[in-house]
């Protein structure tokens, strides 16, 4: 059968790939988010954009495809995709480049990077990237290197702690609340004292000797930054609610990716956050330009086993069609929420090379179809 599959209409994806600044993709885990996110960025850089593809710890075949053998400190050109970039998102590399941008004092930042404290928390956040993945996009976005970055973020649940990120910054940044560990001025009065030195004490038998000074030498570190940092939250947050950013939800016809995903679009809406639509992945939804084998006339001496065959293969060609039905009813249940869903063919399995991604992102975009296409049935 012909496998050339295309939807009814163009894609809505087609005019935010040639517009916007950022998308961000969401979704459950193993729905092909991550290898959504790259099609994505590579059907724009076909559009002839600079185009940076922000992933999170892609397969191994897929990282190959894009030249991430390794998460190294800067993007890496992907080769045949143009205008296109990719990297690994890297907490340690995100952290310390926005220490450097919020201070040109090298003598402070060395004092920060080589702070027990900061490096205990940089070493934890790593198993963490949703922390660090606002802050990279910002940082990419406002470098005017790029005309579009596109996110991957971790699985759904997860992606909520990236997309409430800049708030908890902003919250934990109120010199209310740091202030209690700021260290004391001399003049402090003996009440004031007698209680750090119980609190003092207290870190250090739970934490170990001289952890209250490292608190207070980190934050010291810090100070007169946090206030450049809490403005530089709520820029994120402008930014991720702005015009100029959208929210794209990849989902697949499984029911429980479905639920996460009207789970995940009604928290957007929630946090109002720009939601574009849905991508119904690895799908049959689309058939127009197939032929069923109900059509091969077979000769009047064909062989019992090449009737056999035709017959599997008509039965093979229903089920296919069940399946078409099936996904094109879920299209128009997603539709219904009031924002457009568009499905992605289905190849065959996981995309783990650039020509697999390559097919993926021709069905983002709006293209010349045939008259034959055209008139078929769907």
């Amino acid at each position: 059968m012909n496998e050339r599959r295309v939807p009814d209409a163009p894609p809505y994806l087609d005019a935010l790939l040639r517009s916007q600044k950022v998308i961000v993709c969401c979704g459950a885990g193993g729905v092909g988010k991550t290898t959504t996110a790259a099609a994505l960025g590579l059907a724009a850089a076909r559009q002839g954009r600079r185009v940076l593809v922000l992933t999170i710890d892609p397969a191994r075949r897929l990282g190959e495809a894009l030249g991430l053998r390794e998460s190294g400190p800067t993007p890496s050109h992907v080769e045949r995709a143009g205008t296109m970039d990719a990297w690994m998102l890297d907490p340690r590399v995100v952290f310390e480049d926005m220490v450097r941008r919020l201070t040109a004092d090298e003598a402070k930042v060395r004092r920060i990077l080589q702070n027990k404290l900061y490096r205990a928390l940089r070493d934890l956040v790593a198993g963490m990237q949703e922390y660090t993945a606002a802050e990279a996009l910002y940082g990419f976005v406002e470098s005017g290197k790029y005309d579009l970055v596109v996110l991957d973020t971790p699985p759904s649940r997860n992606a909520l702690e990236f997309l409430d990120a800049p708030r908890k910054l902003a919250l934990f940044l109120d010199e209310r609340i740091v202030g209690v560990f700021m260290p004391v001025e001399g003049g402090a009065g003996v009440l004031m004292r007698g209680a750090r030195s119980l609190v003092g004490n207290i870190f250090d038998r739970v934490f170990g000797e001289g952890f209250l000074g490292e608190v207070e030498e980190f934050l010291s570190a810090f100070s007169g930054m946090f206030s450049a940092m809490r403005g530089h939250s709520e820029a994120v947050r402008s930014l991720l609610t702005g015009p100029q950013a959208s929210f794209v939800v990849v989902t697949s016809p499984e029911p429980s990716a479905i639920d996460e995903g009207q789970f995940l679009h009604a928290h957007l809406a929630k946090m109002g956050l720009p939601f574009a639509g849905y991508v119904l992945n690895r799908s049959w939804a689309y058939t127009r330009g197939l032929n069923g084998p109900e059509s091969i006339a077979l000769p009047a001496d064909a062989s019992d086993a090449l009737r056999s065959g035709h017959e599997k293969l008509c039965q093979l060609a229903e089920h296919e069609r069940r399946l078409a039905a099936r996904d094109r009813a879920l299209l128009a249940t997603l539709s219904a929420r009031g924002k457009p869903a568009l499905a992605t063919p289905n190849l065959g399995g996981a995309i783990e090379d650039f020509d697999g991604l390559l097919a993926l992102a021709e069905s983002f975009l709006v293209r010349e179809r045939s008259p034959d296409a055209l008139t078929s049935a769907s």
